[in-house]
């Protein structure tokens, strides 16, 4: 006789289940450090003081989290329509374009509060087209969205070499980015945030897109779970037949979604470009895009996840540097194997722990178990 299932509560469904696959993840990241002859509790102290010890770390672990953020609603959004947005690299990068091109025209002209707005319209419009074309193929052409996304991530990366090393570099300048923005193109540190903690911070590129990184969360949890359109894209999601005997257009969905995917892709750009470098460079994303899909499985696609999700990665950075410092037979290679563990466990194995949960429940509350194990029986 087979074990009856009960549906998981929420705070199990999106936060127990998170947490093992992420303790387990550091398990085996442990056995890892230990290998190499290094003690796996003094690497994780190492982990939490380089994130955590001072308040200049905190302010890069919450930079670095901002742009984990932006690509982390990106891909939830388009999960949410059934769609598997891989381009949130290139998004980003031409996202970035879009930033450079309203800053490099008015930095000289307004001050930041006026060009931070134009700004987020300039990132979110060139990473919304940017994703407009794959979404068209998907819809119109049938091309498989994930194919189409990871190969405009390298047009994206292509143009970008293209326009540094020749149409945006300013003259005799060997290197291949933009000039620096002047004061009306550089957003505003956070850094007095932690003045008002007694935690003095000298110079961190904490700035305030973290706050729109805030705020876009809530627009998209609005947007998904308390709108129409949010509705429709959860239907198509779901259940494409649904959708459409529903008379919910396939092709405008799929071309809102990645529009919407895009656009957040496109606005992580105004962390690194506007609010740190103040410039357009080269390699400006850093793998952010790919992140986000790990921070997406990790926060179940919900924005109150995502958040926490993006903050772990965060720590993941700005710690594994401190780890590499303090233990130099741990390479930034070993800190990358300890990212692709949290990323195994959250993503391709998200579902190990889950039969046994569920087996668990309906054991506690065997009327759930056996109510829903008739229900599949009868269907």
């Amino acid at each position: 006789m087979s074990v009856p299932y009960a549906k998981l509560p929420g705070w199990a469904d999106y936060g127990l289940i998170p947490l093992i696959n992420v303790i387990v993840a550091f398990a085996v990241a442990g056995l890892v450090v230990l290998l190499v002859g290094e003690s796996p509790v003094e690497a994780f102290g190492y982990l939490i003081e380089g994130a955590f010890g001072r308040g200049q770390n905190i302010a890069y672990t919450l930079y670095y989290a901002t742009s984990f953020i932006f690509t982390g609603l990106a891909v939830a959004v388009a999960f949410h329509g059934g769609l598997f947005n891989i381009g949130g690299e290139g998004q980003a990068y031409v996202g970035g374009l879009g930033v450079a091109l309203i800053v490099l025209s008015l930095d000289t002209v307004f001050p930041w509060w006026v060009n931070f707005p134009l700004a987020i319209l300039g990132a979110a419009l060139m990473g919304a087209l940017w994703a407009f074309i794959p979404a068209y193929l998907q819809a119109k052409r049938g091309s498989h969205i994930v194919i189409t996304t990871i190969m405009f991530n390298f047009i994206a990366a292509s143009l970008m070499v293209y326009l540094l090393t020749t149409v945006l570099k300013p003259p005799a300048s060997m290197s291949p980015q933009t000039r620096t923005f002047a004061e009306g193109g550089q957003l505003p540190k956070l850094n007095f945030v932690f003045d008002w903690f007694g935690a003095a911070v000298r110079s961190s590129p904490l700035n305030i897109s973290f706050l729109l990184a805030l705020v876009a969360a809530f627009l998209v949890w609005v947007l998904i779970w308390r709108t129409k359109l949010g509705y429709e894209i959860r239907t198509q999601g779901f259940s494409p037949k649904a959708a459409r005997y529903a008379g919910i257009g396939e092709t405008r969905i799929i071309l809102i979604t990645m529009m919407i995917s895009g656009a957040l892709a496109g606005m992580m750009a105004l962390n690194p470009v506007m609010g740190d470098s103040n410039r357009l460079q080269l390699d400006f994303v850093t793998g952010a895009g790919f992140v986000g899909i790990a921070v997406a499985l990790m926060g179940r696609s919900h924005p109150a996840g995502i958040i926490p999700a993006a903050i772990l990665f965060g720590v993941l950075y700005q710690g594994g540097a401190e780890i590499a410092f303090m233990m130099p037979s741990i390479s930034r290679d070993m800190i990358i194997i300890i990212q692709g563990l949290v990323i195994l466990f959250a993503g391709a194995l998200e579902h190990m722990f889950r039969p046994s949960l569920q087996a668990m429940f309906a054991s506690i509350s065997p009327r759930s178990g056996a109510g829903e194990a008739a229900g599949q029986k009868g269907a």
